[in-house]
């Protein structure tokens, strides 16, 4: 396959099922690292830019799941600011949540979360717009 068959379009990688890649890319021997971190980190960049979530917000949620874990994030009202952007936040975490077994475990989501604030970032840089909510 050639390179110009490999790029995907926004809104194919915003189609992408974050929840299971983040099922099967967490953990100890995670299969899915590879894609999780790569077309589904853009991927959620993608919505998340969609929804109008500022990349900040996603980095302090980061610094939330460090601190707290993935199930501790998973519980908060409003993950990060919007009723639709919160809500699609949570299933991320709660999938994050249930396949969690060690602190690495947080860790790497904890960096995932924050490899998607700095995707939202250059996007925003690369498209000058900022964001909206948080």
């Amino acid at each position: 396959m050639s390179a110009a068959h490999a790029v995907k379009s926004d809104d194919e990688l915003a189609e992408l099922d974050i929840a299971t890649l983040l099922r099967f890319g967490l953990g100890e021997g995670g299969r899915l690292r590879t894609a999780l971190f790569g077309d589904g980190a853009v991927g959620a960049a993608v919505v998340l830019g969609r929804a109008g979530v500022y990349p900040r917000a996603v980095a302090f949620l980061a610094k939330i799941v460090r601190a707290g874990g993935a199930a501790y994030a998973a519980g908060l009202d409003e993950p990060v600011p919007g009723d639709d952007a919160g809500g699609t936040v949570r299933a991320w975490l709660e999938a994050g949540a249930s396949v969690r077994r060690t602190v690495e475990d947080d860790e790497t989501l904890a960096r995932w979360l924050s490899a998607v604030a700095e995707i939202m970032a250059v996007r925003g840089m690369v498209s000058g717009t900022t964001g909206g909510r948080g």
